[in-house]
């Protein structure tokens, strides 16, 4: 995976994605997440996330109370206590990491807690879920992160952008 290449390309047809988007919004919600439900199974057919885990490298999940307790756990220290080493609110109010990259992922893009990871990452990208009408907005910033999502969004675009 060259995420070099990937940055350039998302970065220069966000515009375009961006319009899209506006269009997508005009889709009957039904068919909206059939369109993307397609989409995301054919583009993992391709990508592995293994090959990239860009969103490990530049983003971070939302951790909610019961990951934070899930991964205190796997640590063996108290909720607040993960809480100070790994986590602050962000300007939302949420927990998020400290820092990037995520300090679970190991080298060769694995997790190290994937069992256990957060609900935000297990469910990433969310294209594969219902309502996707009611997070368009989510989708377009991770055209930049994902490959999968820009792939995704490039594919749909297609039809749509006629």
């Amino acid at each position: 995976m060259n995420l070099e290449k990937f940055q350039q390309e998302s970065q220069s047809e966000f515009p375009s994605n961006t319009k899209l988007k506006a269009k997508l919004r005009k889709v009957k919600p039904k068919e909206l997440d059939q369109r993307f439900s397609e989409q995301h199974e054919l583009a993992f057919e391709e990508i592995d996330c293994l090959d990239c885990a860009n969103c490990c490298k530049t983003t971070s999940p939302i951790f909610i109370q019961t990951d934070i307790d899930r991964l205190a756990k796997v640590f063996r220290m108290k909720s607040s206590n993960f809480i100070e080493e790994y986590l602050h609110r962000d300007e939302e109010g949420d927990f998020v990491l400290n820092s990037s990259p995520c300090p679970f992922l190991n080298e060769d893009n694995k997790c190290l807690v994937y069992d256990e990871r957060p609900k935000a990452c297990r469910e990433y990208p969310h294209t594969n879920r219902k309502n996707m009408l009611g997070i368009l907005n989510l989708s377009l910033r991770n055209t930049l992160v994902c490959p999968a999502v820009f792939k995704i969004f490039s594919e749909i675009g297609k039809e749509y952008r006629k």
